[in-house]
């Protein structure tokens, strides 16, 4: 039910349950224990229900898990469908992970774009030259929020982008249609224009 919630939606009990193969009384039921630790949070629309993971502390701590449950064996599943377009593309929370967030983070730290700071990284005055070249537009770091901090991906078994400016940048690429989502699913699929306009920025 978590792994559903990493997609970033906010979703209803229903689709939840569907989702996780469990009935509707279960899921309202781990659900409730999940609102009570923390883990999840739940936002009430008319008489309808949607929930999400509370914060992109829990993101972090769910994907670290995964990663930590399949040490064993774990290479052979992401060459099957339907893991294949998830060990691609995928959404970690609201910011891109799979090889691509991977490339993604690669290529802001080669171009010097990130730099290591106190709180993860910090953007460079190449890094501000680049987002505006991209046409992206990302108020600067405040200071309570995670701003652009490493987050161990769970297929790639190495760091991908996360924080505010990760976020900021998936929305930027879907924006403009270079990644779009994969019905029922965390998979993103790079669309035409995106191998033009997308991959030559990896």
């Amino acid at each position: 039910m978590l792994s559903v919630l990493l997609g970033g939606m906010s979703l209803p009990a229903g689709e939840i349950a569907q989702a996780a193969g469990v009935n509707a009384s279960t899921a309202s039921q781990h659900l409730a224990l999940l609102v009570d630790e923390g883990l999840v949070a739940v936002q009430a629309q008319g008489r309808h229900r949607y929930f999400r993971v509370s914060d992109t502390d829990v993101a972090h701590a769910l994907e670290a898990l995964s990663v930590v449950a399949e040490r064993a064996g774990a290479g052979e599943k992401w060459l099957r469908e339907p893991f294949r377009p998830l060990k691609y593309a995928r959404t970690c929370y609201r910011h891109l992970a799979g090889e691509l967030g991977v490339r993604l983070l690669d290529a802001l730290l080669a171009r010097g774009c990130l730099a290591a700071g106190r709180r993860g990284y910090d953007l460079t005055p190449a890094g501000s030259a680049w987002l505006e070249e991209i046409g992206m537009e990302l108020d600067g770091p405040t200071r309570s929020e995670r701003y652009a901090v490493p987050c161990l991906d769970w297929s790639e078994r190495r760091e991908h982008l996360s924080g505010r400016l990760a976020t900021g940048l998936l929305d930027h690429f879907m924006r403009h249609r270079w990644l779009v989502r994969v019905r029922e699913s965390r998979a993103l699929k790079l669309t035409p224009q995106g191998k033009r306009t997308l991959l030559p920025l990896l």
